[in-house]
């Protein structure tokens, strides 16, 4: 298969990046690892059709690309509720206290019908068979007469230009390059932050909200754990009923059931046994997920090297470009940031 483009990655930015092509009539394929679209935004739904995201979920008025897009897509966004009494754990030995949060705190939103409506209605402008699903690249192969080839394990792409949207340091652990990349490329992957990697994302449907019926907000804090944050997760129509939240990256050690158990216990001192009424348990550990993380057994800080400036830059004679959030001088590390990696990116292939 021969295109002017290979995109390895149908998450935000590889689709995005695929509709922008595809508008200027620009040939192209994605080629996905995973047997779905998405990437890091993942919208899981409970037997009962509770949509509850375990990727990426919110975003506020600074992210002005995000919105302009979802806009012009006529996508739709509602507030996320932070109404009624939240609770704040600072000492295992003490009650939670009851606080509000101020009403002129600045607002998140969420998308309705879920983050994956976004993903979803970009993949169903494009046509399915430029879209290459369970296809993990292994190699990557440039010569000034053959141009780019991307090879996994069934297929072989090729193309004048490679465009990867995956993180960082997993397309530098996970992918063969022939030529090799310029060392300070290869190091600088290696201690570039992927976004996600160390979060835990648990989420419990009900079939009624009862901590609107308390008066609560269903926002919970904590310095003690596991869970840290957890919020009000029902559906812009309010008629599917969720808390998610985040669980501590420590207890990634321990089995789903023990976590769950943690987590219950947990939030049973905090709403009392109303609680144990959860119609499903849903959780991801992203840092378990192969085509996300590579487990390089080293500390990066948060947003490490996100946005640096070697990754501005093209490769392979200006052929092959590193894209995605991480890259984003701007909000990297947020849907923000892959959203203007597009657009730095289609500059460049323009």
């Amino acid at each position: 298969m021969k295109t002017e483009v290979t995109i390895i990655g149908a998450g935000l930015t590889g689709l995005l990046l695929a509709y922008r092509l595809q508008q200027h009539g620009i040939s192209f394929t994605v080629v996905e690892a995973r047997d779905r679209i998405g990437g890091r935004i993942h919208t899981t739904y409970t037997p009962d059709h509770t949509p509850i995201e375990m990727g990426a979920t919110w975003l506020g008025t600074q992210h002005t690309t995000l919105f302009k897009l979802l806009k012009e897509l006529k996508i739709p966004v509602f507030e996320q509720s932070m109404r009624g009494i939240t609770l704040f754990e600072s000492l295992s030995t003490s009650p939670p206290q009851r606080i509000q949060i101020p009403e002129n705190q600045p607002s998140s939103y969420r998308i309705q019908g879920g983050t994956s409506t976004l993903t979803h209605q970009l993949a169903n402008t494009i046509p399915a068979n430029h879209i290459a699903l369970g296809c993990k690249v292994n190699e990557i192969s440039y010569d000034k007469i053959n141009g780019c080839i991307v090879k996994t394990e069934n297929q072989q792409f090729t193309s004048n230009k490679v465009v990867s949207t995956i993180p960082p340091m997993l397309l530098m652990n996970t992918v063969k390059f022939n030529p090799n990349l310029p060392k300070n490329i290869t190091t600088l992957a290696n201690q570039t932050h992927t976004w996600m990697r160390d979060s835990i994302k648990v989420g419990l449907s009900f079939s009624k909200s009862f901590w609107k019926e308390h008066h609560y907000s269903g926002a919970v804090f904590s310095n003690v754990g596991p869970v840290t944050e957890l919020y009000d997760h029902s559906n812009y129509e309010n008629n599917k009923y969720a808390l998610k939240g985040f669980v501590k990256n420590e207890i990634h050690f321990d089995t789903t059931k023990e976590r769950q158990t943690k987590v219950l216990n947990q939030l049973q001192k905090m709403f009392g046994n109303d609680i144990l009424s959860y119609t499903a348990y849903h959780e991801t550990l992203w840092r378990n997920e192969a085509f996300t993380t590579f487990d390089a057994n080293q500390f990066i800080f948060p947003h490490q090297n996100n946005g640096n400036p070697a990754y501005q830059n093209g490769l392979y004679d200006n052929n092959f470009y590193i894209a995605g959030s991480e890259t984003s001088p701007q909000f990297g590390g947020y849907m923000e940031g892959a959203v203007r990696s597009v657009q730095n990116i289609l500059q460049q292939l323009l």
